[in-house]
């Protein structure tokens, strides 16, 4: 079931390569029926919104359908590990789990760096390489294309 999930958040992490940001996507859904409630990708440069990433766009998003702060009952899958910021976002948003595929030693805050769910009263599970290689694969491709290009 989570390939379903990860497949639809690459496609959201395709819009942001196809618009030439970052390729992020990130969805919220449901943890017992995986029905995916939001959806998100990196628009920082659309934006022109450093906080425009894809979780916090899907975890907006989500918190706008269910008119509440409070996602306990759902998960968040990003295609990569959150930052610091989303990780505190979506501690602060009581999720279920936090789902990711590639793992960013340089500015990941769930697994490296600052490890914000060791530091904060909420701690989700934690599923890091989920799609792993798909969601590397999309990133190369982008950052390539930056040096080639």
């Amino acid at each position: 079931m989570y390939k379903t999930i990860a497949d639809a958040a690459l496609q959201e992490a395709q819009k942001a390569f196809d618009a030439k940001e970052i390729p992020v996507g990130a969805v919220v859904f449901n943890t017992k029926t995986y029905q995916i409630i939001a959806r998100g990708h990196n628009q920082t440069i659309t934006k022109c919104d450093v906080s425009a990433h894809a979780e916090i766009r899907a975890l907006q998003k989500a918190c706008q359908k269910l008119k509440t702060t409070h996602l306990q009952g759902y998960s968040c899958y990003t295609t990569l590990e959150p930052c610091a910021m989303c990780a505190q976002a979506l501690a602060w948003a009581g999720v279920d789990k936090v789902l990711f595929g590639a793992y960013d030693p340089k500015s990941g805050g769930v697994e490296h760096n600052a490890r914000v769910f060791n530091h904060t009263h909420h701690k989700p599970e934690i599923i890091g390489g989920l799609e792993e290689k798909k969601c590397q694969a999309l990133l190369t491709r982008f950052f390539k294309g930056l040096r080639n290009g």
